[in-house]
This record gives structure tokens, C-alpha cells and sequence, in this order.
């Protein structure tokens, strides 16, 4: 049986349980997880690594506990959207280029720490919504995360394809969406997926990796 294990933050992690694996939350691994375990029964073991608030240097820092030690086949990380956030509300975010610079070695002790383990690197995403509009404390949060967010998007990019990793994108897929319903029914504040949100994620999952499963 193959492992996939999913790393990110608060969009992976979904409340998952952390003393049950079997139980990995209200996201899109899970909905991934029952796909392939109704598509191809009893070939993958899906465990969620995911900790809400992380940025690319908390994934990092514990990358040999929650990903190299579990000895997967598959890692597929979603992470950026703190790295803006966090410098907004905190101002303990992720500059660009040092998020690159630590996405890049991430991947790279990966593939030296797992040979042969496929590589899975999906696009961070914002929308307009409650956590992300203008608001009078932060009269230009929405430009902030809209640029910001494209410039780990971009970094993500980029360093998927320096490692071979497959790459899901996501914001345009969004974008989308919202053609056919509002920002909200997609991502409730603007970050966090709804039902919806999720389930688009896991189609766009699915479609990526293709017959590599």
C-alpha cells in the first residue's frame, strides 16, 4: 500500500484528528482519501499532516517528524496563504524570496531524504471575503493579500518545476468559480474553503496527478 501524506496548513489540516489517522479532517484530503479509496481500493493510506496557522518555515522545521519519518510515497503540500497573513495581523509573515528560498530546500531534502517520492505542490489561493476585504484598521488588505498571495503562487511555481513536483493550480480555478457563485460560497472569509472550496481542490488533486496514481 502507498503512503500519501498531506502537509499544510489550516486549509489541510481541517480539524483532523491528530490521535486518529483514520480521521483527517473536513477538507479535501478527505475527500481525496474516500476517491481513491472507492477507486482503487486498498492501495493508499492517506494521512493529514496538516497544522493550522504554519507557514513554509513551520512546515520546514518539522518536516523529518511529520513528513520524512512517515516514510510516504507521496507528499502533497498546500501552504503561503499565512505567510501573507501573518505579516498583515502580526507582522510575522514570509517575505517572497525567503519563502522561496525555503520551499526550494524543503523540496530538495525531500527528494534526498525519500528517493523516488512524487512530489505534489499546490497553488496558494485568496479571494475577496471577510478576512481578506479593506477594512479600517487595514485600508489596503485587499491589494495586500491579492499581491501577495500571486507572488507565493508564483514562487510555488517555479519551485515545483526545479524539484519535478506536480503542480495543482488553484487560483484560477477560483477565480472561476466565482463566475458562477460568490467568493464566499467558495471560501467563507475569503481563505478557508467551504465544502465547495474544498471539493474544487480535490477535483483539480485528481485531475493533476492523473495516471501517476
Amino acid at each position: 500500500m502507498k503512503r500519501i501524506v498531506f502537509q499544510g496548513d489550516s486549509i489541510t489540516d481541517a480539524q483532523r484528528n491528530r490521535q486518529h489517522d483514520e480521521y483527517p479532517g473536513n477538507g479535501y484530503p478527505t475527500l481525496i482519501k474516500a476517491r481513491l479509496g472507492v477507486d482503487l481500493p486498498g492501495q493508499y493510506e492517506c494521512l493529514n499532516r496538516g497544522v493550522s496557522g504554519d507557514r513554509i518555515v513551520d512546515v520546514y522545521a518539522r518536516m523529518r517528524r511529520d513528513i520524512v519519518q512517515l516514510k510516504p510515497d507521496i507528499v502533497s503540500i498546500l501552504i503561503g496563504i499565512n505567510d501573507v497573513w501573518h505579516e498583515l495581523g502580526s507582522g510575522n509573515g514570509v517575505a517572497a524570496p525567503k519563502f522561496e528560498r525555503v520551499y526550494d530546500w524543503l523540496l530538495q531534502e525531500l527528494k534526498d531524504e525519500l528517493p523516488g517520492v512524487t512530489l505534489v505542490v499546490l497553488e496558494p489561493f485568496v479571494l475577496p471575503g471577510g478576512a481578506t476585504n479593506d477594512s479600517p484598521e487595514h485600508p489596503d488588505a485587499w491589494r495586500f493579500f491579492h499581491d501577495e498571495t500571486a507572488l507565493r503562487a508564483q514562487a510555488s511555481r517555479r519551485v515545483a518545476e526545479k524539484h519535478g513536483a506536480v503542480f495543482v493550480p488553484l487560483q484560477k480555478a477560483f477565480d472561476e468559480a466565482c463566475e458562477k457563485a460568490r467568493p464566499s460560497w467558495w471560501l467563507y472569509d475569503g481563505v478557508h474553503p467551504s465544502s465547495h472550496g474544498h471539493e474544487l481542490i480535490a477535483r483539480r488533486w485528481m485531475d493533476a496527478m492523473g495516471d501517476r496514481l
